[in-house]
Protein backbone atom coordinates (compact mmCIF):
# COMPACT_ATOMS: atom_id res chain seq x y z
CA UNK A 1 0.00 0.00 0.00
CA UNK A 2 1.23 3.41 -0.99
CA UNK A 3 2.48 5.06 2.13
CA UNK A 4 2.64 8.64 3.81
CA UNK A 5 5.96 9.70 4.70
CA UNK A 6 6.67 12.36 7.34
CA UNK A 7 9.55 14.06 7.83
CA UNK A 8 10.36 16.10 11.26
CA UNK A 9 12.13 19.82 10.42
CA UNK A 10 15.13 20.99 12.37
CA UNK A 11 12.89 23.40 14.65
CA UNK A 12 11.03 20.44 16.14
CA UNK A 13 14.45 18.84 16.48
CA UNK A 14 14.17 18.97 20.27
CA UNK A 15 10.78 18.59 20.42
CA UNK A 16 8.58 15.97 22.45
CA UNK A 17 7.82 14.83 18.92
CA UNK A 18 11.16 13.96 18.40
CA UNK A 19 12.18 12.62 21.17
CA UNK A 20 8.84 10.21 20.98
CA UNK A 21 10.72 9.83 17.50
CA UNK A 22 14.14 8.20 18.77
CA UNK A 23 12.27 6.22 20.77
CA UNK A 24 10.07 5.07 18.22
CA UNK A 25 14.07 4.42 16.29
CA UNK A 26 15.20 2.72 19.19
CA UNK A 27 12.78 0.29 19.40
CA UNK A 28 12.35 -1.54 16.00
CA UNK A 29 12.66 -4.97 16.34
CA UNK A 30 14.63 -5.00 13.16
CA UNK A 31 18.84 -4.63 12.56
CA UNK A 32 19.59 -1.08 12.70
CA UNK A 33 23.65 -1.24 12.76
CA UNK A 34 25.48 -3.44 10.13
CA UNK A 35 27.90 -6.03 11.07
CA UNK A 36 31.58 -5.19 10.66
CA UNK A 37 31.64 -8.33 8.27
CA UNK A 38 29.13 -7.11 6.10
CA UNK A 39 30.56 -3.57 6.52
CA UNK A 40 33.68 -5.18 5.19
CA UNK A 41 32.17 -6.94 2.70
CA UNK A 42 30.96 -3.47 1.12
CA UNK A 43 33.39 -2.00 1.02
CA UNK A 44 35.54 -4.33 -0.67
CA UNK A 45 32.60 -5.13 -3.34
CA UNK A 46 33.09 -4.31 -6.78
CA UNK A 47 31.21 -5.16 -9.80
CA UNK A 48 32.36 -6.70 -13.37
CA UNK A 49 33.12 -4.12 -15.89
CA UNK A 50 30.29 -3.87 -18.73
CA UNK A 51 31.54 -4.50 -22.23
CA UNK A 52 28.85 -1.79 -23.43
CA UNK A 53 30.35 1.83 -23.12
CA UNK A 54 27.59 4.30 -22.88
CA UNK A 55 29.82 6.64 -20.79
CA UNK A 56 28.63 8.95 -23.68
CA UNK A 57 25.09 9.22 -23.46
CA UNK A 58 24.08 12.01 -20.95
CA UNK A 59 21.73 10.39 -18.77
CA UNK A 60 20.35 12.26 -15.46
CA UNK A 61 18.58 11.58 -12.30
CA UNK A 62 15.77 12.98 -10.73
CA UNK A 63 15.16 12.12 -7.18
CA UNK A 64 14.28 14.36 -3.56
CA UNK A 65 16.44 16.68 -3.18
CA UNK A 66 19.22 15.45 -1.14
CA UNK A 67 18.79 11.73 -2.03
CA UNK A 68 22.32 9.67 -2.51
CA UNK A 69 20.40 6.30 -2.73
CA UNK A 70 20.22 7.03 -6.62
CA UNK A 71 18.67 3.67 -8.19
CA UNK A 72 17.84 5.39 -11.58
CA UNK A 73 18.81 7.53 -14.32
CA UNK A 74 17.54 8.32 -17.90
CA UNK A 75 18.03 9.68 -21.43
CA UNK A 76 15.64 10.41 -23.78
CA UNK A 77 15.82 11.02 -27.58
CA UNK A 78 12.85 11.34 -30.27
CA UNK A 79 13.35 9.13 -33.00
CA UNK A 80 11.32 9.30 -35.97
CA UNK A 81 7.76 9.51 -34.76
CA UNK A 82 8.70 7.89 -31.62
CA UNK A 83 10.85 7.97 -29.32
CA UNK A 84 13.85 6.10 -27.30
CA UNK A 85 14.03 5.85 -23.53
CA UNK A 86 17.14 4.48 -21.58
CA UNK A 87 16.10 3.12 -18.00
CA UNK A 88 19.54 2.75 -16.18
CA UNK A 89 19.37 0.86 -12.73
CA UNK A 90 22.09 0.53 -10.51
CA UNK A 91 23.85 -2.82 -10.97
CA UNK A 92 23.51 -4.15 -7.52
CA UNK A 93 22.98 -7.42 -8.36
CA UNK A 94 27.01 -7.37 -9.45
CA UNK A 95 28.41 -5.73 -6.16
CA UNK A 96 26.15 -7.95 -3.57
CA UNK A 97 27.57 -11.83 -3.56
CA UNK A 98 24.42 -14.36 -3.11
CA UNK A 99 25.32 -16.23 -0.06
CA UNK A 100 27.75 -13.43 1.61
CA UNK A 101 27.59 -11.11 5.21
CA UNK A 102 25.90 -8.13 2.26
CA UNK A 103 22.93 -10.77 1.23
CA UNK A 104 22.01 -11.95 4.80
CA UNK A 105 21.73 -8.90 6.24
CA UNK A 106 19.23 -7.83 3.16
CA UNK A 107 17.73 -10.38 3.74
CA UNK A 108 17.30 -9.91 7.02
CA UNK A 109 15.99 -6.15 6.59
CA UNK A 110 14.01 -6.76 2.91
CA UNK A 111 14.06 -3.03 2.60
CA UNK A 112 15.04 0.73 3.33
CA UNK A 113 13.55 1.50 6.28
CA UNK A 114 11.90 5.23 6.39
CA UNK A 115 11.46 6.76 9.63
CA UNK A 116 10.64 10.89 9.93
CA UNK A 117 14.31 11.68 11.03
CA UNK A 118 15.71 9.56 8.66
CA UNK A 119 16.47 6.10 7.53
CA UNK A 120 17.50 2.69 8.19
CA UNK A 121 18.90 1.36 4.95
CA UNK A 122 18.68 -1.55 3.16
CA UNK A 123 22.78 -2.19 2.57
CA UNK A 124 25.65 -0.64 4.08
CA UNK A 125 25.62 2.89 3.20
CA UNK A 126 29.23 2.28 1.39
CA UNK A 127 26.86 1.13 -1.43
CA UNK A 128 23.79 2.30 -1.25
CA UNK A 129 24.60 5.96 -1.01
CA UNK A 130 28.25 5.99 -2.61
CA UNK A 131 29.87 2.92 -4.48
CA UNK A 132 26.58 1.36 -6.21
CA UNK A 133 24.58 4.84 -6.36
CA UNK A 134 24.08 6.85 -9.39
CA UNK A 135 25.86 9.73 -8.68
CA UNK A 136 26.47 12.35 -11.01
CA UNK A 137 30.16 12.40 -12.71
CA UNK A 138 31.03 8.63 -11.89
CA UNK A 139 31.45 5.73 -13.67
CA UNK A 140 29.22 3.57 -12.47
CA UNK A 141 28.04 -0.33 -14.35
CA UNK A 142 24.54 -0.29 -14.68
CA UNK A 143 21.45 -2.25 -15.84
CA UNK A 144 20.34 -0.32 -18.78
CA UNK A 145 16.99 -0.82 -20.42
CA UNK A 146 16.26 0.44 -23.87
CA UNK A 147 12.50 1.14 -24.68
CA UNK A 148 11.69 1.97 -28.97
CA UNK A 149 7.91 3.57 -27.87
CA UNK A 150 5.77 5.01 -31.18
CA UNK A 151 4.28 8.09 -31.33
CA UNK A 152 1.32 7.39 -28.80
CA UNK A 153 3.62 6.07 -26.06
CA UNK A 154 3.10 2.36 -26.53
CA UNK A 155 6.14 0.08 -26.14
CA UNK A 156 6.88 -1.53 -29.31
CA UNK A 157 10.35 -3.40 -28.52
CA UNK A 158 12.79 -3.25 -25.21
CA UNK A 159 16.05 -4.61 -24.30
CA UNK A 160 18.17 -4.97 -21.16
CA UNK A 161 21.76 -5.26 -21.07
CA UNK A 162 25.12 -4.17 -18.61
CA UNK A 163 26.66 -1.03 -19.40
CA UNK A 164 29.53 1.53 -18.04
CA UNK A 165 27.36 4.50 -17.67
CA UNK A 166 28.41 8.14 -16.39
CA UNK A 167 25.34 10.31 -15.00
CA UNK A 168 25.53 13.96 -15.98
CA UNK A 169 23.28 15.62 -13.49
CA UNK A 170 21.24 15.01 -10.39
CA UNK A 171 18.24 16.63 -10.70
CA UNK A 172 15.82 17.24 -8.17
CA UNK A 173 11.76 17.48 -8.59
CA UNK A 174 11.30 20.90 -7.02
CA UNK A 175 14.26 22.37 -9.81
CA UNK A 176 13.44 20.16 -12.66
CA UNK A 177 10.08 21.44 -11.98
CA UNK A 178 10.44 24.85 -11.90
CA UNK A 179 12.73 24.19 -15.30
CA UNK A 180 10.43 23.06 -17.13
CA UNK A 181 7.51 25.79 -16.19
CA UNK A 182 10.12 27.71 -17.69
CA UNK A 183 10.87 25.51 -20.77
CA UNK A 184 14.52 25.73 -20.29
CA UNK A 185 15.60 22.13 -20.91
CA UNK A 186 14.61 20.37 -23.30
CA UNK A 187 15.58 16.91 -22.24
CA UNK A 188 12.78 17.32 -19.20
CA UNK A 189 10.12 18.81 -21.45
CA UNK A 190 10.64 15.00 -23.63
CA UNK A 191 9.91 13.60 -20.03
CA UNK A 192 7.03 15.92 -20.10
CA UNK A 193 5.73 14.70 -23.30
CA UNK A 194 6.55 10.92 -22.60
CA UNK A 195 5.22 10.85 -19.39
CA UNK A 196 2.01 12.30 -20.51
CA UNK A 197 1.60 9.60 -22.81
CA UNK A 198 2.15 7.23 -20.54
CA UNK A 199 -0.38 8.60 -18.43
CA UNK A 200 -2.61 8.02 -21.26
CA UNK A 201 -1.79 4.73 -21.68
CA UNK A 202 -2.32 4.12 -18.00
CA UNK A 203 -5.88 5.50 -18.25
CA UNK A 204 -6.40 3.49 -21.07
CA UNK A 205 -5.54 -0.22 -19.23
CA UNK A 206 -7.18 1.11 -16.12
CA UNK A 207 -4.83 1.76 -14.52
CA UNK A 208 -4.93 4.19 -11.12
CA UNK A 209 -2.18 6.29 -9.46
CA UNK A 210 -1.96 6.87 -5.83
CA UNK A 211 0.86 9.78 -5.25
CA UNK A 212 0.37 10.45 -1.44
CA UNK A 213 2.20 14.08 -0.23
CA UNK A 214 5.07 14.23 1.69
CA UNK A 215 4.77 15.65 5.21
CA UNK A 216 6.97 17.97 6.96
CA UNK A 217 6.06 18.49 11.30
CA UNK A 218 7.41 21.94 12.25
CA UNK A 219 7.06 23.63 15.02
CA UNK A 220 6.30 27.54 15.68
CA UNK A 221 7.57 29.73 17.30
CA UNK A 222 4.50 29.79 19.30
CA UNK A 223 5.20 26.17 20.42
CA UNK A 224 2.27 25.33 18.08
CA UNK A 225 2.82 22.14 16.00
CA UNK A 226 1.49 22.21 12.62
CA UNK A 227 2.38 20.13 9.62
CA UNK A 228 3.31 21.73 6.04
CA UNK A 229 2.44 19.30 3.13
CA UNK A 230 4.08 18.96 -0.38
CA UNK A 231 2.00 17.89 -3.02
CA UNK A 232 3.55 15.42 -6.06
CA UNK A 233 4.87 17.49 -8.76
CA UNK A 234 3.87 16.78 -12.57
CA UNK A 235 7.17 15.91 -12.83
CA UNK A 236 7.02 13.47 -10.29
CA UNK A 237 4.48 11.43 -11.86
CA UNK A 238 6.57 11.52 -15.52
CA UNK A 239 9.17 9.67 -13.62
CA UNK A 240 7.02 7.29 -11.87
CA UNK A 241 5.73 6.43 -15.54
CA UNK A 242 9.30 5.31 -16.46
CA UNK A 243 9.47 2.93 -13.53
CA UNK A 244 5.97 1.49 -13.98
CA UNK A 245 7.33 0.88 -18.18
CA UNK A 246 10.43 -0.83 -16.72
CA UNK A 247 8.24 -2.83 -14.19
CA UNK A 248 5.87 -4.44 -16.49
CA UNK A 249 8.61 -5.30 -19.06
CA UNK A 250 10.22 -7.06 -16.38
CA UNK A 251 7.23 -8.79 -15.81
CA UNK A 252 6.90 -9.86 -19.49
CA UNK A 253 10.85 -11.05 -19.53
CA UNK A 254 9.71 -13.17 -16.59
CA UNK A 255 6.32 -14.36 -17.38
CA UNK A 256 7.73 -15.80 -20.98
CA UNK A 257 10.59 -17.55 -19.61
CA UNK A 258 8.52 -19.01 -17.01
CA UNK A 259 10.60 -17.92 -13.88
CA UNK A 260 10.60 -14.62 -11.54
CA UNK A 261 8.74 -13.15 -9.40
CA UNK A 262 5.82 -10.78 -9.27
CA UNK A 263 4.41 -7.90 -7.48
CA UNK A 264 0.46 -8.64 -8.09
CA UNK A 265 -2.65 -6.69 -6.88
CA UNK A 266 -6.34 -7.92 -6.95
CA UNK A 267 -9.12 -5.44 -7.47
CA UNK A 268 -10.91 -3.81 -4.09
CA UNK A 269 -14.15 -5.41 -3.25
CA UNK A 270 -17.15 -3.78 -2.98
CA UNK A 271 -16.92 -3.14 0.46
CA UNK A 272 -14.12 -1.25 -0.09
CA UNK A 273 -15.26 0.59 -2.78
CA UNK A 274 -18.38 1.78 -0.25
CA UNK A 275 -16.23 3.13 2.13
CA UNK A 276 -13.97 5.36 -0.24
CA UNK A 277 -17.03 6.59 -1.42
CA UNK A 278 -18.91 7.28 1.76
CA UNK A 279 -15.02 8.68 3.00
CA UNK A 280 -15.40 11.07 -0.29
CA UNK A 281 -18.65 12.11 0.40
CA UNK A 282 -17.68 13.02 4.07
CA UNK A 283 -14.82 15.36 2.98
CA UNK A 284 -17.04 17.11 0.29
CA UNK A 285 -15.62 15.39 -3.26
CA UNK A 286 -17.80 12.58 -3.43
CA UNK A 287 -17.07 10.01 -6.19
CA UNK A 288 -20.03 9.73 -8.01
CA UNK A 289 -19.19 7.46 -10.83
CA UNK A 290 -16.33 6.11 -13.45
CA UNK A 291 -13.50 4.44 -12.46
CA UNK A 292 -11.46 5.04 -9.38
CA UNK A 293 -8.44 5.67 -11.25
CA UNK A 294 -10.38 8.38 -13.60
CA UNK A 295 -11.56 9.82 -10.16
CA UNK A 296 -7.86 10.13 -8.36
CA UNK A 297 -6.45 11.76 -11.96
CA UNK A 298 -9.21 14.09 -11.95
CA UNK A 299 -8.22 15.87 -8.16
CA UNK A 300 -6.78 19.39 -8.08
CA UNK A 301 -3.83 19.14 -6.40
CA UNK A 302 -4.17 22.51 -4.65
CA UNK A 303 -7.35 21.37 -3.37
CA UNK A 304 -6.45 21.19 0.39
CA UNK A 305 -9.13 18.25 0.79
CA UNK A 306 -7.32 16.52 -1.71
CA UNK A 307 -5.07 15.00 0.98
CA UNK A 308 -7.54 13.33 2.80
CA UNK A 309 -9.45 11.88 -0.18
CA UNK A 310 -6.02 10.22 -1.23
CA UNK A 311 -5.42 8.78 1.79
CA UNK A 312 -8.43 7.50 1.96
CA UNK A 313 -8.08 5.79 -0.91
CA UNK A 314 -4.68 4.24 0.02
CA UNK A 315 -7.58 1.50 1.56
CA UNK A 316 -8.14 0.46 -2.22
CA UNK A 317 -4.60 -0.62 -2.76
CA UNK A 318 -4.61 -3.35 -0.12
CA UNK A 319 -3.80 -7.05 -0.91
CA UNK A 320 -0.44 -6.25 -3.02
CA UNK A 321 1.81 -9.48 -2.36
CA UNK A 322 4.44 -11.66 -4.67
CA UNK A 323 4.06 -14.50 -6.52
CA UNK A 324 7.20 -16.47 -7.29
CA UNK A 325 7.19 -19.21 -9.93
CA UNK A 326 9.92 -21.62 -11.69
CA UNK A 327 8.83 -24.07 -14.48
CA UNK A 328 5.24 -22.90 -14.85
CA UNK A 329 3.50 -19.96 -14.57
CA UNK A 330 1.14 -19.95 -10.78
CA UNK A 331 -2.69 -20.36 -10.91
CA UNK A 332 -4.52 -17.40 -10.23
CA UNK A 333 -4.39 -13.47 -11.48
CA UNK A 334 -0.99 -12.14 -12.23
CA UNK A 335 -2.32 -8.71 -12.57
CA UNK A 336 -1.32 -5.58 -10.54
CA UNK A 337 -4.82 -4.14 -10.55
CA UNK A 338 -3.67 -0.69 -9.47
CA UNK A 339 -1.32 -0.86 -12.68
CA UNK A 340 -3.74 -2.39 -14.68
CA UNK A 341 -0.89 -5.08 -15.95
CA UNK A 342 1.76 -7.74 -14.95
CA UNK A 343 4.10 -5.87 -12.97
CA UNK A 344 7.29 -6.89 -11.39
CA UNK A 345 9.77 -4.51 -8.86
CA UNK A 346 12.95 -3.95 -10.75
CA UNK A 347 13.77 -0.22 -10.69
CA UNK A 348 14.46 0.19 -6.93
CA UNK A 349 17.36 -2.35 -5.94
CA UNK A 350 19.43 0.17 -3.48
CA UNK A 351 16.41 0.16 -1.22
CA UNK A 352 13.96 -3.00 -2.01
CA UNK A 353 15.63 -6.41 -1.58
CA UNK A 354 13.02 -8.23 -4.47
CA UNK A 355 14.32 -5.94 -6.94
CA UNK A 356 17.81 -7.47 -7.43
CA UNK A 357 16.43 -10.71 -8.41
CA UNK A 358 13.91 -9.62 -10.76
CA UNK A 359 17.22 -7.49 -12.49
CA UNK A 360 19.36 -11.11 -12.06
CA UNK A 361 16.88 -12.98 -13.80
CA UNK A 362 15.91 -10.33 -16.11
CA UNK A 363 19.51 -9.92 -17.56
CA UNK A 364 19.95 -13.52 -18.32
CA UNK A 365 16.77 -13.63 -19.69
CA UNK A 366 17.02 -11.33 -21.65
CA UNK A 367 20.88 -12.56 -23.25
CA UNK A 368 19.21 -15.64 -23.70
CA UNK A 369 21.10 -17.27 -20.55
CA UNK A 370 19.32 -19.45 -18.56
CA UNK A 371 18.01 -17.62 -15.04
CA UNK A 372 21.18 -17.65 -12.11
CA UNK A 373 20.96 -20.88 -9.98
CA UNK A 374 21.29 -18.28 -6.84
CA UNK A 375 18.10 -16.47 -7.73
CA UNK A 376 16.28 -19.75 -8.88
CA UNK A 377 16.77 -21.27 -5.63
CA UNK A 378 15.62 -18.52 -3.20
CA UNK A 379 12.95 -17.74 -5.09
CA UNK A 380 10.29 -19.64 -2.47
CA UNK A 381 12.07 -17.68 0.41
CA UNK A 382 11.08 -13.70 -1.23
CA UNK A 383 7.37 -13.50 -0.53
CA UNK A 384 7.48 -14.30 3.47
CA UNK A 385 11.20 -12.09 3.17
CA UNK A 386 8.91 -9.14 1.90
CA UNK A 387 5.96 -9.86 3.71
CA UNK A 388 8.00 -9.94 6.91
CA UNK A 389 9.82 -6.22 6.00
CA UNK A 390 6.52 -4.70 4.42
CA UNK A 391 4.41 -5.18 7.82
CA UNK A 392 7.36 -4.16 9.59
CA UNK A 393 7.62 -1.15 7.19
CA UNK A 394 3.98 -0.58 7.40
CA UNK A 395 4.08 -0.63 11.64
CA UNK A 396 6.59 1.84 11.80
CA UNK A 397 5.02 3.80 8.99
CA UNK A 398 1.49 3.89 10.92
CA UNK A 399 3.07 4.23 14.49
CA UNK A 400 5.00 7.42 12.85
CA UNK A 401 1.61 8.75 11.76
CA UNK A 402 -0.29 8.21 15.17
CA UNK A 403 2.59 10.23 16.91
CA UNK A 404 2.48 13.20 14.45
CA UNK A 405 -1.08 13.48 14.35
CA UNK A 406 -0.69 13.66 18.26
CA UNK A 407 1.44 16.40 18.13
CA UNK A 408 -1.00 17.93 15.91
CA UNK A 409 -3.80 17.46 17.66
CA UNK A 410 -2.03 18.50 21.60
CA UNK A 411 -3.26 22.05 21.00
CA UNK A 412 -6.77 21.00 20.48
CA UNK A 413 -7.00 19.47 23.92
CA UNK A 414 -10.26 20.40 25.80
CA UNK A 415 -11.73 21.69 22.72
CA UNK A 416 -14.59 20.61 20.55
CA UNK A 417 -14.11 19.20 17.26
CA UNK A 418 -16.39 18.50 14.19
CA UNK A 419 -15.88 15.02 12.52
CA UNK A 420 -17.51 12.94 10.19
CA UNK A 421 -17.68 9.56 10.34
CA UNK A 422 -17.05 7.65 7.90
CA UNK A 423 -17.04 3.63 9.26
CA UNK A 424 -18.89 1.91 12.15
CA UNK A 425 -17.07 -0.17 14.41
CA UNK A 426 -19.00 -1.71 16.81
CA UNK A 427 -21.91 -0.03 18.56
CA UNK A 428 -20.84 3.37 19.77
CA UNK A 429 -17.09 3.34 18.36
CA UNK A 430 -16.64 4.67 14.66
CA UNK A 431 -13.44 5.76 12.42
CA UNK A 432 -13.90 9.62 11.89
CA UNK A 433 -12.38 12.57 9.91
CA UNK A 434 -11.38 15.70 11.03
CA UNK A 435 -11.10 18.08 8.45
CA UNK A 436 -8.72 20.65 10.09
CA UNK A 437 -6.26 19.22 10.76
CA UNK A 438 -6.89 16.70 8.39
CA UNK A 439 -6.51 13.60 10.73
CA UNK A 440 -8.42 10.51 10.64
CA UNK A 441 -8.95 8.43 14.07
CA UNK A 442 -11.47 6.68 16.41
CA UNK A 443 -13.63 8.36 18.20
CA UNK A 444 -16.95 7.20 20.48
CA UNK A 445 -20.03 8.31 18.84
CA UNK A 446 -23.82 8.95 19.83
CA UNK A 447 -26.15 5.75 19.54
CA UNK A 448 -27.96 6.08 16.07
CA UNK A 449 -24.86 7.55 13.99
CA UNK A 450 -24.57 6.51 10.95
CA UNK A 451 -21.82 6.87 8.37
CA UNK A 452 -21.95 10.24 6.68
CA UNK A 453 -23.26 12.01 9.60
CA UNK A 454 -21.24 14.73 11.06
CA UNK A 455 -20.43 14.93 14.92
CA UNK A 456 -19.11 16.52 17.53
CA UNK A 457 -16.33 15.66 20.10
CA UNK A 458 -14.33 16.86 22.74
CA UNK A 459 -10.66 15.75 22.22
CA UNK A 460 -9.82 14.68 26.62
CA UNK A 461 -6.26 13.77 26.10
CA UNK A 462 -3.17 13.13 24.14
CA UNK A 463 -0.27 11.22 24.52
CA UNK A 464 2.37 12.39 21.77
CA UNK A 465 5.57 10.00 23.48
CA UNK A 466 2.84 6.94 22.41
CA UNK A 467 0.98 8.60 19.94
CA UNK A 468 -2.62 8.27 21.40
CA UNK A 469 -5.60 9.94 21.26
CA UNK A 470 -8.55 10.23 23.27
CA UNK A 471 -12.21 11.61 22.37
CA UNK A 472 -15.47 11.98 24.13
CA UNK A 473 -18.60 12.50 22.38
Amino acid sequence: MPQRRSHVSPSAAQSELAEALTALREGIEAPVEFPPEAVAEAEAASAPTPALDLRDVPFATLDPLGSKDLDQAFHLERVGSGYQVRYAIADVPGFVTPGGAVDAQARLRGQTLYLADGNIPLHPRVLSEDRASLLPDAERPALVWTFTLDAEGSKTDFRLERALIRSRAQLDYVSAQASVDRGEDDHLALLQEIGELRRAQEAERGGASLNLPDEEVVQRDDGRYDIERRHPLAIEDWNAQLSLLTGMAAAELMIDAKVGVLRTMPQPDEQAFARFRRQTQALGRPWKDGRYGEYLRALDKTDPLTLPVLEAAASLFCGAGYVTFDGRLPDGDLMQAAIGAPYAHATAPLRRLVDRWSLAICEAVSQGRPAPDWARESLPQLPGLMQQAGQRASELNAETINRVEAALLHPLVGTRIDATVIELRGEDRAAVQIAEPAVTASAPIPAGTTPGDTVTLTLESVDVAKGEVRFAA
